[in-house]
């Protein structure tokens, strides 16, 4: 598995679409590291006993609703939007495009629009 994700540690970027934070007076990056490896390695001791669907049931149960716009850059280039329509058993992204069909993402940078 490889998961990608920026965490704004020194400063906040300026984002016209959303307000943004830094954690910069919170926490140091090697405590921050410390912390995510930590929890890193206790959902992967409960993937590996419980399997892939305590971990998406617990992924979604967190995430953005059902319905929510998002644009999916793949490692090919090619630029998708859709609604998330929630995860695959695989726990691959499932998007509904416009034109109402649906698609199963496995891989791609996922962006909120």
């Amino acid at each position: 598995m490889i998961v990608g994700i920026g965490v704004n540690l020194a400063n906040a970027p300026d984002l016209p679409d959303r307000p943004t934070a830094t954690l910069a007076s919170a926490v140091s990056p090697s405590d921050f590291a410390q912390t995510l490896a930590a929890a890193f390695a206790r959902w992967l001791g409960r993937w590996r006993g419980e399997g892939l669907t305590a971990i998406r049931d617990a992924w979604l149960a967190r995430a953005h609703g059902v319905g929510t716009a998002l644009r999916l850059h793949a490692p090919d280039g090619e630029a998708i939007e859709g609604l998330f329509d929630g995860l695959a058993e695989d726990g691959a992204l499932r998007l509904r495009l416009a034109d109402g069909r649906g698609r199963v993402i496995h891989a791609g940078d996922v962006f909120l629009i």
